[in-house]
């Protein structure tokens, strides 16, 4: 199918359903991560939650969505969605309960739970765009990559300058396979988005994934040089580092990691590997302040070459504007009215 973003227009194929494939959880910052063989760790990067109310009262009322947010705030995620569903039930018209109510679940590992809260935020209001991504969150979760990377597709035709929906568009294309995508997708998301340090991770991880290590280290080090104090980012630019041959920059890249979480074993285990080598580093050293300069320089220029790509689709599309906005609306009303979701 064919949308546009505010760069570009990419092809996605049409995706049949069902097809099984992996994700892992685990992580701290309301995260879901996966690890590779290579010990670095992927990740989708922290759910963000948007209340239907901007201020939470001292006291909140019993099975109130207040004090449902104000339980998931603390962390007591199967607890909000207790306090939550009991609210849904009282208003069964809100579409932000059912939201809140899939978000906690999800939080819980109620997966199943969770699919159907943030189905019915969609059935309700089929423009939730965080109930999109969200839903799109748990079904790869549940392993229903091909129903994810639709939803995704339809939260981008809602809103194509969601960095955050390139960003899973991304990792849904890495569930599949699709490597060149993926990376396409990461790029979209941080010239959208030029902080979005999870992006960032998950582009290194692609090339780690690969074996291209040295292409790995710009975004690994742009992303640590943001975020110095993340221990995930610190490990996977260790790893990134140790194997481009960079041994003493690995190291003080896994003792970073330790410093930030003492308990992180993969980073113990690589600030083993090099310490114990025994290698002379001199000859091998690296900037990695400068790889990250030389990303920012990259991500201008991504920047320049979507919105150039972007221009050139607007023309075709002007050539072609009846043609265009009748298969832009068949496409639009098959993806909304269904009460999916994503996250």
């Amino acid at each position: 199918m064919l949308f546009a973003n505010p760069f570009t227009r990419i092809t996605l194929v049409t995706i049949s359903p069902l097809l099984a494939l992996a994700i892992g959880c685990g992580g701290g910052d309301g995260t879901r991560t996966t690890t590779v063989a290579t010990g670095a760790t992927v990740d989708t990067a922290p759910t963000t939650t948007t209340s239907a109310s901007t201020t939470t009262p001292a006291t909140p009322a019993a099975g109130s969505y207040e004090s449902a947010e104000a339980v998931y705030t603390a962390g007591g995620y199967a607890e909000a969605a207790e306090l939550v569903a009991s609210d849904t039930e009282r208003k069964a018209e809100n579409p932000w309960g059912f939201y809140m109510l899939g978000l906690a679940s999800w939080k819980a590992g109620n997966l199943a739970q969770a699919e159907v809260a943030f189905d019915q935020a969609l059935k309700l209001d089929p423009t939730h765009q965080k109930s999109w991504l969200n839903s799109a969150r748990v079904l790869l979760d549940l392993r229903r990559t091909d129903e994810a990377l639709e939803r995704v597709q339809t939260a981008l035709e809602h809103d194509s300058a969601s960095a955050e929906a390139w960003r899973l568009l991304g990792r849904a294309q890495v569930e599949l396979g699709d490597a060149d995508e993926a990376v396409e997708a990461y790029r979209h998301a941080i010239a959208l988005d030029e902080r979005d340090v999870w992006a960032m991770n998950n582009l290194g991880l692609v090339y780690i994934r690969q074996g291209r290590y040295t292409e790995a280290l710009p975004a690994l080090a742009r992303a640590t040089q943001l975020r110095p104090t993340a221990p995930v980012f610190q490990n996977n630019l260790g790893q990134a580092l140790e194997r481009s041959g960079y041994p003493a920059a690995a190291e003080t890249a896994y003792h970073a990691a330790l410093a930030a979480d003492s308990t992180y074993a993969k980073a113990s285990l690589g600030l083993e590997r090099v310490t114990n080598r025994g290698e002379d580093s001199t000859g091998t050293e690296i900037d990695v302040a400068s790889l990250a300069r030389d990303f920012q320089v990259s991500v201008e220029q991504w920047r320049g070459e979507f919105a150039h790509a972007n221009a050139s689709d607007d023309d075709d599309a002007a050539a072609d504007s009846t043609t265009t906005s009748s298969m832009a609306r068949d496409s639009t009303s098959d993806e909304v009215s269904r009460p999916d979701s994503s996250h």
